[in-house]
């Protein structure tokens, strides 16, 4: 059974004028990529193999099925200085506010990518004594080749897209976090990519969490705002091995002047569990492809998407549950919501493979529209192709209920507070399925700042 829905409100798609210009890269310029690293040759001959990618893939146009709602027309990758390949503008500091806790009390280990040198706050002694290994991607290729090259690419190859084999080519900034068979790791574990500077930069994450092994992750992408289009072009893989279990929170709080381009995948295997937390609140434009994929019996996948946008923001989520094995769980809830003229776009799959009995799966988009010229896209869809399954799903776009304003207007609440109380209300079931107090006073303060700009403006 193949079924697509689509729920739709506000402003006409805007078409493409012109193609967007693509980037000149050569083999001779990743090479030094490489040196500057002083990465092994294993690691520059993947970036030849992506390279190659890139060069023979067009870049996505207004026809193709994923990107029909999202438009490039704007974006010219070819006037971009490649910040990577060695020349840095000048470096603000990352706010004090990224680098603090958010799952828990304190970090297990904190490293920042990005902008300059990684700075780390070392593991804790216990976790080292343990086998724990969490470093800059660069330094665990030196140190660690056997396990990057082991999973490095396995979950995302650079095959996926265009922009995939753009990050796997230049990704200057990544981190490794590696946790050994059955080692529980009490404390999160925490990377914050931070780029101040304008042009393209390229980042990589690789989380695996080993057999019968715990890890809470928490990364997030940031930047200022600035003046002059920037381009970001990140890869997530993440491997959950037997019967381990991994919480990754992942924020995205981008200046508005950065377009951004992810490709993230999950691979659950037997008995594992994934919990999954996202926040989008920042970004010029987002397109992001999320995947999990449930591979072994038993495995777990719950993702739990936040997103809300104003002005002119363009958010394009596209999440992909594939059950690739019998009685496999999946159960996905993304809330948004959208100001000003801005768009939101969510398209959804729940594969069910062939074997795949007893598969349960689920998944829910909700979007709250706060003005007339914002606009929801929201696209379920089921792909079923074994029996004896369970798979819902829903999608829902709407706006301030004007019952539940009046009865907080008729209490002596102030319009503006009404309104805020209404929004934080329909957030709500997103923030129960966050364990962290830190990730929902992140998110909580966003809501407030994006609705005084509504009321100011």
């Amino acid at each position: 059974m193949l079924e697509r829905v689509v729920i739709r409100t506000g402003r006409v798609p805007v078409r493409e004028t012109s193609k967007p210009k693509d980037l000149s890269l050569n083999l001779t310029q990743i090479e030094a990529l490489g040196r500057g690293l002083a990465e092994p040759g294993w690691m520059t001959d993947l970036r030849r193999e992506a390279l190659q990618i890139y060069q023979s893939t067009a870049l996505p146009i207004h026809s193709d099925e994923a990107w029909r709602r999202t438009d490039l027309s704007e974006l010219s990758l070819g006037d971009l200085e490649i910040n990577a390949l060695g020349r840095l503008a000048r470096v603000k500091r990352p706010k004090a506010d990224l680098l603090k806790p958010l799952a828990g009390k304190e970090h297990g280990g904190q490293i920042v990518i990005g902008d300059t040198e990684p700075r780390i706050i070392p593991l804790q002694q216990d976790l080292v004594r343990q086998g724990v290994i969490f470093e800059p991607l660069d330094a665990a290729a030196r140190n660690h080749a056997d396990i990057v090259q082991r999973y490095l690419g396995q979950a995302v190859p650079p095959g996926d897209g265009k922009f995939s084999a753009l990050a796997a080519a230049l990704a200057d900034a990544g981190v490794l976090a590696y946790v050994p068979p059955g080692v529980d790791v009490t404390l999160p574990l925490h990377s914050v990519c931070w780029t101040s500077e304008m042009g393209l930069r390229a980042w990589r994450v690789l989380v695996v969490v080993d057999e019968g092994a715990h890890l809470t992750y928490v990364h997030e992408n940031a930047s200022p705002d600035g003046k002059q289009a920037a381009v970001r072009v990140g890869l997530v893989e993440t491997i959950v091995r037997r019967n381990a279990t991994l919480r990754l929170v992942e924020l995205q709080s981008w200046g508005s002047n950065v377009w951004n381009f992810t490709h993230e995948r999950a691979r659950v295997e037997q008995g594992a569990n994934l919990d999954w937390v996202f926040g989008g609140m920042g970004s010029h434009l987002t397109k992001s492809f999320m995947t999990v994929d449930l591979l072994g019996e038993g495995s777990v996948g719950k993702m739990s998407g936040f997103y809300f946008a104003d002005g002119i923001q363009h958010l394009d989520h596209d999440t992909q549950q594939n059950h690739l094995a019998p009685h496999t769980t999946s159960d996905l809830l993304f809330k948004g919501a959208l100001l000003g003229r801005s768009r939101s776009v969510w398209q959804g799959m729940i594969y069910v493979a062939h074997g795949a009995e007893k598969a349960d799966g689920y998944q829910a988009n909700r979007n709250l529209i706060l003005s007339k010229e914002a606009r929801a896209d929201s696209i379920p869809g089921l792909e079923i192709l074994a029996d004896d399954v369970r798979c819902t799903h829903g999608a829902t776009v709407g706006q301030l209920d004007a019952e539940e304003i009046f009865y907080l207007l008729s209490r002596g609440i102030p319009r503006e507070e009404a309104e805020r109380v209404v929004v934080d209300g329909f957030f709500d079931p997103i923030m129960q399925r966050i364990p962290f107090e830190g990730v929902q006073r992140r998110l909580r303060l966003v809501i407030d700042a994006k609705m005084a700009r509504r009321s100011s403006g």
